[in-house]
């Protein structure tokens, strides 16, 4: 079975950035959208950057932000990758020419495979669980049969945890799998307990 890589989102504390890189993840998403209960200011995600061993890509998620401010925090806190996922076109992402990927909701009646076409330059497709006025992080699993074929590596979220990752991996094998909600002990507060079974449940099917 393939190698299938974790990112461990909504970090807000250096302790919870060090637990999931020492558990074996691969990455950690930084949010910087300010209406969510997981948004980091750009001093504290700059200490988690700083903090953060070798070989941990960074990620800066982003909802529908000004493009100038992406750059400031992409350059001050020194991010890796950005993460759209708002309205963002495939022209604003392309224009702005910084490493990305682009999350898009699983929402009925969208060809979510022709709208994944046009981010041309895109380093993978998240897909996430769609729940109207909400544009991330519902902790809702959504159905995993929809899923279509992508020409981009496929990046699997939306509700998954330590009881369900196996299951995912073995029905969609995704390229890489985010967690945010499945190992919190409070919404921004990660718990060590449950990144550790879900980055073991994970490896177990590796």
């Amino acid at each position: 079975m393939k190698w299938v890589r974790s990112k461990i989102c909504g970090i807000t504390r250096i302790e919870d950035g060090l637990c999931a890189a020492h558990m074996g993840a691969d990455a950690i998403g930084l949010v910087f959208y300010e209406k969510s209960p997981r948004y980091v200011g750009l001093d504290q995600a700059r200490s988690i950057v700083q903090a953060m061993p070798a070989f941990v890509s960074i990620v800066g998620l982003f909802v529908n932000a000004q493009a100038a401010q992406i750059k400031q925090t992409f350059d001050y806190v020194g991010l890796d990758l950005i993460q759209y996922h708002g309205d963002e076109t495939a022209s604003f992402c392309e224009a702005l020419a910084l490493p990305y990927i682009r999350a898009l909701r699983m929402q009925p009646d969208v060809d979510i495979a022709q709208v994944a076409k046009t981010y041309v330059n895109a380093r993978g497709i998240l897909l996430d669980s769609y729940v109207p006025g909400l544009p991330g992080g519902t902790g809702e699993v959504f159905n995993w049969s929809l899923i279509p074929s992508l020409d981009k590596p496929l990046i699997l979220a939306g509700g998954l945890s330590s009881t369900n990752i196996a299951q995912a991996v073995a029905q969609v094998q995704p390229w890489a799998v985010d967690v945010s909600g499945g190992v919190e002990q409070a919404k921004g507060i990660k718990s060590a307990e449950k990144i550790t079974d879900f980055m073991q449940a994970l490896r177990a099917n590796r």
